[in-house]
């Protein structure tokens, strides 16, 4: 059976404070979290382990997915980001 909902997944919380590097911590932990999780939904639905699931538990599956997906397009947006600024620092000027 597939495990609709990621493990380690925690509910959302009110945003974090512009400029409190322990809340932005973890977010970057929660993040990672989400990847991983998302990384054993997609690979247990890619290993064909989808039997005896009904329509709302595809759907929850297909859900799982789309925030993995979300999920790993926000860290690319943040490594490329991440990248800019290094990039922007390190350049003479």
């Amino acid at each position: 059976m597939v495990p609709i909902v990621p493990e380690g997944r925690e509910p959302a919380s009110s945003a974090p404070a512009v400029g409190n590097n322990v809340s932005f911590q973890n977010a970057l932990r929660g993040m990672g979290r989400a990847v991983d999780g998302g990384e054993r939904l997609v690979a247990s639905a890619a290993s064909g382990n989808l039997g005896g699931l009904d329509s709302g538990q595809l759907i929850a599956l297909q859900a799982g997915i789309y925030r993995y997906s979300e999920a790993v397009d926000l860290v690319a947006k943040l490594v490329d980001r991440a990248s800019t600024a290094v990039k922007t620092v390190v350049s003479p000027h």
